[in-house]
This record gives structure tokens, C-alpha cells and sequence, in this order.
């Protein structure tokens, strides 16, 4: 007689029945139909400034150890930000992503931006594509940009001092574009320019004791600093006490984003590139 095999016949089942894996995505079948490529950029220049020191500017996992995008199961499965909206909003508090301050606008121009960067993931585990580049981004007016920084940004930069001879750092305008949009620069390294994003506070205590940090981790009901002996304080938050003072050094870039045009964008960027 001949015998029965349930492993082969599993494995014939699966075979007949599971869909392939599609380049661009690890979830079984799933194949989405191309983003809003004005909402992508948007969203890209936004993870840029929020996004990018938690989970790295290639979505691996950044500085402070947020987790890679690029293997979480919600940035896989999302389709137009029911997944990754939610946790920008402060769903995962609990298990240590804090809460963006971001418009439901903003949030699902990311969630765009992390969808079309898993799109490019190949086979076998290949790293995501650069995608195809625009011939030319410097089509604004240097003059109106020169306008927009001395009105904007130049009461915390200067062309004669932290971004002087920027554009031959940044032979690529794009790579010009993204890093003062970002806020970014390779003045002084890598290093300082984590340095610079980095965001501290000052917890004044009951007893007026105050105590300087790297903020770890915040929310409406703890603070945890990184002090200066590499030690971590963690407080316990009722309203406003203890007082808490923060220092985020990104904070006026983050709210340009929301006054920032096309124009303004590519006036600036053509100012950027003269900057020699």
C-alpha cells in the first residue's frame, strides 16, 4: 500500500496556495498601487526632521535606538497610514514611542514616504533602490531665497559662519536641499550634527534641586534624562511638576515645515547652491 505523506502533501498545498513574495515588501501578495509623488516628497522632508534620529535616515533604526521601519510589521502592512498614523499619534506611548506633535496631514505623508521606501526593498533581502533622479532641482530664484534666509534663518545661521562654503560640502543639490530643509550640515561631523539635533531639558525638582539631561524618553507621565555621568533619571509627571524645560534645537525647522512652499524650497536651495 502506498503510504500517505502529510509533510508532502502540506508542502503541495502551500505551493498551490500561497501567493509569491513581490519585490518591494515582505507581506505575502501584497503589491500597492504608486504613492502621490508630491505627498512622498513632503513626507520624506518631514522624516527627515522628525523621524530620522530615532529610526535613521534609512529607515534601519537611528541614534536614540528606535526600531528598524524597514522589518516592522505595521510599516509592512499599512496602506494609507491606518497603521503608521496611529503610533505618530502616540498609540505605542506605552511601550516607548513617544507621541508626535504632527497634523493628520503630516502623519500620512510619512506613513506615504516609509510605504514608498518599502516599495523599493528587492528579493532576498536586497536594501531599498535610490529610485530614478530628477535631472535638475535648482530652478528657484537665488535672489527671493537670499530674501527668504535673511527674513527666516538667519537670526540662528550665517552664510560667513556655520554654513559658510556649504554647497562644496554638498556637491548634490538634492543632498543640499534635503540637509538644510533637515536642518542638517557637515560642518563638524556626524557626531556634532547628532549633537545639534539633540534634545535636552532641565528638571526642576520639589526641592528646587535642578538636574541637566539628553531626553530619552518623554510623555504626558514620565521624562527620562541621560545625565552628564551617563546615568538615567526617570520622573514620575503630574501636570506641570515637575517643571520641565525643554531644549530642542529642531524646533523652529519643524514649524517652518508647515509655512515652507515650492517656491520658498527652490528659491532657497538656489541661494544654498552659491554659497561657495
Amino acid at each position: 500500500m502506498k503510504q500517505f505523506s502529510m509533510a508532502g502533501a502540506a508542502v503541495a498545498f502551500l505551493t498551490l496556495t500561497l501567493p509569491a513574495f513581490p519585490q518591494g515588501g515582505f507581506v505575502p501578495g501584497q503589491k500597492r498601487p504608486p504613492g502621490d509623488p508630491v505627498q512622498i516628497a513632503r513626507g520624506k522632508t518631514i522624516y527627515g526632521i522628525g523621524c530620522t534620529a530615532c529610526h535613521g535616515a534609512d529607515l534601519r533604526g537611528g541614534d536614540i535606538g528606535g526600531p528598524n521601519l524597514l522589518r516592522s510589521q505595521a510599516a509592512l502592512s499599512d496602506k494609507n497610514g491606518e497603521m503608521i498614523a496611529p503610533i505618530i499619534h502616540g498609540s505605542r506611548q506605552s511601550t516607548g514611542m513617544p507621541k508626535i506633535d504632527m497634523s493628520q496631514d503630516d502623519a500620512l505623508a510619512v506613513s506615504a514616504y516609509v510605504r514608498s521606501v518599502l516599495e523599493t526593498i528587492g528579493g532576498q533581502g536586497r536594501p531599498p533602490a535610490t529610485g530614478k533622479v530628477p535631472e535638475k532641482i535648482v530652478v528657484g530664484d537665488a535672489v527671493a531665497g537670499q530674501a527668504y534666509f535673511s527674513a527666516k534663518c538667519a537670526s540662528c545661521h550665517s552664510v560667513t559662519a556655520d554654513l559658510k562654503g556649504i554647497a562644496a560640502r554638498y556637491e548634490d543639490p538634492r543632498a543640499l536641499q534635503n540637509a538644510w530643509v533637515a536642518g542638517g550640515s557637515r560642518r563638524r561631523g556626524p557626531q556634532a550634527a547628532s549633537k545639534a539635533r539633540t534634545v535636552t531639558a532641565t528638571v526642576t525638582l520639589a526641592t528646587d534641586e535642578k538636574l541637566e539631561g539628553r531626553v530619552v524618553r518623554i510623555d504626558d507621565f514620565l521624562i527620562s534624562l541621560r545625565l552628564e555621568d551617563d546615568s538615567i533619571r526617570t520622573f514620575t509627571r503630574f501636570g506641570d511638576k515637575p517643571k520641565v524645560d525643554l531644549r530642542d534645537p529642531m524646533q523652529t525647522h519643524r514649524d517652518l515645515l508647515d509655512t515652507y512652499t515650492d517656491k520658498d524650497i527652490h528659491d532657497v536651495t538656489a541661494y544654498m547652491v552659491t554659497v561657495k
